[in-house]
């Protein structure tokens, strides 16, 4: 069976006074033994995070391939390493339309973490326009094969995937539970063509696009979903522990 992993995203929101708060408020809640639960702050709020947190898992919201070098403004793995984070978000959406990543450079992330031991967030998903011109499997099957191209199985079978229909982030708009299952069939089904029925079974799969309390019960039950990554719903204390409890 695969454990159930329900992220936060909280994008560039929070303070580190606010990270403690919520932290306090929260963390008892995730005590969980049948799913993980967790929340990807911004680079400033890591430390204050991973030092508040004992039963949420903490992930960094991006990452650099390289470890060191002429980067400005970026954050190597070594430097995640450092402060104990073991999970990173690569390849969301506005990291791909708004700062340049590419299947080929998230290759590179996903990579770059998994020598170190760390586990992959790794997402794609299709935007409106792609949606609309019936291409939604077609992105899926391109993003992941670029995207998790000459990885070990055992390593790809470790991961966690995240498909966030671009159409759905932050827009109200969710997928149907329907569509939701059937594309994240489509990602598992990708993953057996490229690396084995046993690493398909294993890999962990998130739905992620306006996830909130009131529909986070109906993807869960979904045979091929296993987590959710989560925007907005995941900013309040209170719209998360719901979310815990009704999952847990």
């Amino acid at each position: 069976m695969r454990k159930p992993i329900i992220v936060g995203n909280w994008k560039m929101n929070k303070n580190n006074a606010e990270t403690e708060a919520f932290f306090k408020e929260v963390d008892a809640a995730a005590a969980s033994e049948n799913a993980t639960y967790g929340i990807g702050c911004p680079f400033t709020d890591l430390r204050t995070a991973a030092n508040n947190a004992k039963n949420l898992i903490v992930a960094a919201e991006n990452c650099h391939f390289e470890d060191s070098g002429a980067f400005t403004g970026e954050v190597s793995v070594p430097m995640l390493e450092e402060l104990g984070i073991k999970y990173c978000i690569i390849g969301h959406s506005e990291r791909r339309q708004m700062f340049g990543d590419t299947d080929e450079t998230v290759n590179k992330k996903a990579k770059r973490l998994i020598a170190a031991g760390m586990t992959p967030i790794l997402c794609i998903g299709e935007t409106e326009a792609q949606y609309d011109a019936g291409e939604t499997e077609k992105v899926i099957r391109d993003q992941l094969t670029g995207s998790i191209a000459d990885l070990d199985a055992k390593d790809v079978a470790n991961m966690v995937i995240a498909y966030e229909p671009i159409w759905a982030i932050g827009t109200g708009k969710s997928a149907t539970k329907e569509d939701a299952q059937n594309c994240c069939a489509i990602v598992r089904d990708q993953v057996k063509v490229m690396y084995g029925q046993e690493a398909a079974d294993s890999v962990r799969v998130q739905y992620g696009g306006s996830v909130k309390p009131g529909n986070i019960v109906e993807y869960m039950a979904c045979p091929d979903i296993d987590g959710a990554l989560i925007g907005g719903a995941s900013l309040k204390a209170d719209s998360f522990m719901e979310i815990i409890e009704k999952t847990k």
